[in-house]
């Protein structure tokens, strides 16, 4: 007996393939297979797919155990053939968009998946777009080329676009406990998808069309650089006023209204920060209209590795050395701490300044082992000695990994740069602190 879209989804029959298996689609993918659906993950990289198909995890957030329980029971499986799309009944895409070097959106990845979607779509399924875009991606794009099959919207397919909001390392709010906003191109499309992550999501927020949802996304980020871009070009202030620009945002933060707190760096990283604004900017150009703030956060923000040279250049010169022919070392590469992504990662910025000015450069981080970088492997000192560190003129903490072990990084260090703050409050002349009186 045929069963209607609605029915499978309640009863959990329903059979949900997740293209794109990254850091937001296999964790979306095990979530919904613990929640007894059979999931098939679709991916181009063979890599992934062979990894997942013997139950070897390769994301962090994702447990080792429950992959492989889940893949050993058959609730996930993965291929490179899209061609499994016509067996199956909700399709959620979670591909790449990243800028080029223009700065403007690429949405090949979703072109390239909606050209493979189109030969296999069938009636009653659910397609949702979780990959940030720009405000009229699903209805301008994805929208035509799925009715060129004679399909009408909200009757016979059901359309819609859910941002993902996955923060890696997050071990407070993950998939099941994070709100999911949702917008389908009908009525009918939005209650289906509703309906969809209602059974792995706590709470589930429809607004009124795809384009609310696709700026929302747009909005979470493009505020979050614009407060970091905010933090950060009060850091620089405050080390002309001779001031502690982390005693003045702590002080701040005690206010229980009207203020909420955001910390300097030496730059932004991770996928969604550092690109999602310029969608938005991007889409607003297409209006005739300049998006002001997302220009100048994106401005001070991107300066940020540039003024972290300048610090380490002012270190040297404290010991009568210059960058060039110095020998530093980068304490954490990863774009945050405690995570292994060094997607846009501010230390490769820094990195490739310091090279540029003649530095001998090595890194250290325990959770990335190696990296491609200017077109050559690079791999992590293996240890972080009493020897490792007296062998650099300066040490330039950028990630602040809780694994390292910051003591002996103080004792035999003989210049530290700290962008983080990990070492609050303490006055050593060998010690500087991005945004603090001794920078200057």
């Amino acid at each position: 007996m045929n069963k209607d879209l609605q029915s499978k989804i309640n009863d959990k029959t329903a059979v949900i393939g997740i293209i794109g298996l990254g850091y937001v689609g296999l964790p979306l993918a095990v979530e919904f297979a613990n929640n007894s659906f059979a999931v098939i993950g679709i991916d181009i990289d063979k890599r992934r797919v062979e990894k997942l198909n013997k139950g070897e995890n390769y994301i962090a957030d994702v447990s080792d155990d429950n992959l492989k329980q889940l893949v050993s029971s058959k609730k996930i499986s993965a291929t490179n053939d899209f061609s499994v799309i016509s067996k199956i009944d909700a399709v959620i895409i979670c591909v790449p968009t990243p800028l080029n070097k223009l700065k403007d959106p690429d949405v090949s990845y979703i072109l390239n998946v909606l050209d493979q979607l189109t030969k296999y779509v069938h009636t009653d399924m659910l397609i949702s777009l979780e990959s940030t875009t720009y405000p009229g991606t699903t209805r301008e794009l994805i929208l035509p080329a799925l009715e060129e099959k004679n399909l009408t919207v909200g009757d016979d397919f059901y359309l819609c676009f859910s941002p993902e909001r996955v923060d890696p390392g997050n071990e407070i709010y993950q998939i099941k406990n994070t709100p999911k906003v949702i917008g389908g191109i009908t009525e009918k499309c939005t209650a289906i998808g509703k309906l969809l992550y209602e059974s792995i999501i706590d709470t589930v927020v429809p607004v009124s069309s795809p384009e609310a949802a696709e700026t929302v996304k747009l909005l979470e980020n493009t505020f979050r650089s614009i407060n970091i871009g905010l933090a950060n070009e009060v850091a620089i202030m405050c080390e002309k006023l001779g001031v502690d620009v982390w005693e003045v945002i702590d002080a701040a933060a005690t206010k229980p209204f009207g203020f909420m707190k955001f910390t300097p760096g030496p730059g932004l990283g991770g996928h969604c920060i550092p690109i999602d604004p310029h969608y938005l900017a991007w889409k607003m150009k297409t209006l005739d209209y300049r998006a002001r703030f997302i220009e100048l956060a994106g401005e001070i923000n991107t300066g940020m590795p540039l003024h972290v040279l300048e610090l380490i250049s002012g270190g040297l010169n404290r010991f009568q050395k210059s960058i060039n022919g110095s020998k530093i070392l980068v304490l954490g590469i990863a774009y945050k701490k405690d995570i292994d992504d060094v997607r846009e990662s501010p230390a490769l910025d820094v990195m490739t300044l310091l090279e540029q000015g003649g530095a001998q450069v090595d890194y250290y981080d325990d959770f990335v082992s190696k990296i491609n970088w200017n077109d050559k492997d690079k791999y992590s000192q293996n240890n972080l000695t009493a020897e490792t560190l007296h062998s650099y003129d300066a040490v330039v903490i950028i990630t602040d990994h809780s694994n390292i072990d910051y003591d002996l990084v103080k004792s035999e260090s003989k210049l530290i740069i700290d962008t983080r703050n990990v070492f609050s409050g303490i006055k050593d002349s060998k010690i500087i602190r991005l945004g603090n009186t001794q920078s200057i």
